[in-house]
């Protein structure tokens, strides 16, 4: 229901029924299986397609909270779904139930979302203020992936003697630096032996033969890298990365996050590391761009987002996961850059990044955390509400 891949099964139920009623259960783990279940209550049209349904499918959705304000009390997930809110069952788990109606513009094929008059108020508040969204910055794109990672990748390159150690040693981001706003500094950093450059603007494998002591630590790997059949099938070299991403980006500054976390984590790259496949990554178009890509992490590490997230797409995993990708991230909304909020909301991030560990910076978050609030329109009383 609510990622791209679905488009055909979607599209599918959409032509051959009419849609009475969704339940999606979300993450309240009903059954033993790793599932998020949904059911659909659902009428067969006539042999053409024809129906005499005009109505909106109602819509009904729970999902895990930690929200203790609530009054509502349950046997069990099932019986919750009668009631609307936070409701708190006999084990002490909570729950957030919402009715609502099936939303999803005006194409079937697109993502299914529960819809309420308030999240739709709530949205409508948000895209008055937006300025732009994270997909109009630049483009996100996925890490490198090399499909030979005990190769290609090492945090022990260093320990290497000098005569041995590869040539083409970059550094490289992964989910263990993962820290909001700025990475943490690993005791022994990640690298990549990357074997991709651009030449006149087309990117191509590195002549290896150049590179001497990068062939003779492959060589010894080489039946692994070899086994890659579909690299050579490919018409590639048998010593490349399977997906290297573009060689030019990784030198310039760039927003990094994890894929699946319950909190959101965004941070900035301003070291030139390559982004691993664990990672996703965002590099705006334009360089004079770079402090809208600021108020972009802002925006990012911020609890409006999670809010945002919930009211578009509640996609969520078990014990309250969120997923961070492309379809979802390039659609967050970013406020206005040139106005006076917009440039406080820049200027106490960049001071965030610099003073990375220090004890001020849990002050400057909760600040910049209200000024994002803020630049959408919202109130400091509608945020404690």
């Amino acid at each position: 229901m609510t990622t791209k891949s679905g488009i055909s099964v979607r599209a599918h139920i959409a032509d051959k029924f009419d849609i009475l009623h969704i339940w999606d259960l979300g993450d309240t783990q009903l059954f033993n299986a790793a599932v998020l279940p949904a059911v659909l209550l659902l009428r067969k049209k006539d042999s053409k397609g024809g129906t005499d349904f005009r109505g909106r499918a109602h819509f009904t959705s729970i999902y895990s909270t930690n929200n203790h304000s609530q009054e509502l009390r349950c046997k069990d997930p099932i019986s919750a779904l009668l009631e609307d809110g936070v409701v708190e069952t006999l084990d002490g788990k909570r729950y957030h139930v919402q009715h609502g109606e099936l939303d999803f513009g005006v194409n079937p094929r697109n993502v299914w979302r529960i819809s309420t008059e308030a999240k739709d108020e709530w949205l409508s508040q948000v895209e008055n203020f937006t300025h732009c969204c994270f997909g109009d910055v630049g483009k996100i794109r996925v890490g490198v992936k090399t499909t030979a990672d005990k190769v290609f990748i090492r945090s022990d390159w260093n320990d290497m003697p000098e005569e041995e150690r590869p040539e083409l040693l970059r550094l490289l981001t992964t989910h263990h630096m993962a820290r909001r706003y700025k990475p943490l500094i690993l005791d022994k950093p990640w690298q990549i032996l990357y074997t991709h450059e651009v030449i006149r603007r087309k990117r191509k494998a590195v002549n290896i033969l150049e590179s001497p002591k990068a062939l003779r630590y492959l060589n010894q790997h080489r039946s692994v890298l070899e086994s890659r059949r579909y690299v050579l099938d490919a018409g590639r070299n048998w010593f490349e990365i399977w997906v290297p991403q573009d060689p030019d980006s990784w030198s310039k500054h760039k927003i990094v996050f994890r894929d699946i976390s319950d909190k959101p984590v965004f941070w900035m790259d301003v070291e030139g590391s390559v982004v691993n496949g664990d990672c996703y990554w965002l590099m705006p178009k334009h360089e004079e761009d770079s402090d809208l890509l600021w108020l972009a992490l802002a925006v990012g590490n911020s609890s409006f987002i999670e809010a945002y997230y919930d009211h578009c797409f509640n996609n969520k995993l078990y014990a309250g996961r969120r997923r961070f990708i492309t379809q979802y991230v390039e659609k967050f909304p970013i406020p206005v850059p040139d106005s006076d909020l917009g440039n406080r909301i820049i200027q106490i991030t960049k001071q965030i990044y610099s003073l990375i560990p220090s004890p001020e910076v849990k002050t400057l978050e909760a600040k910049l955390d209200q000024l994002i609030w803020e630049a959408f329109g919202f109130s400091v009383e509608e945020v404690a509400g």
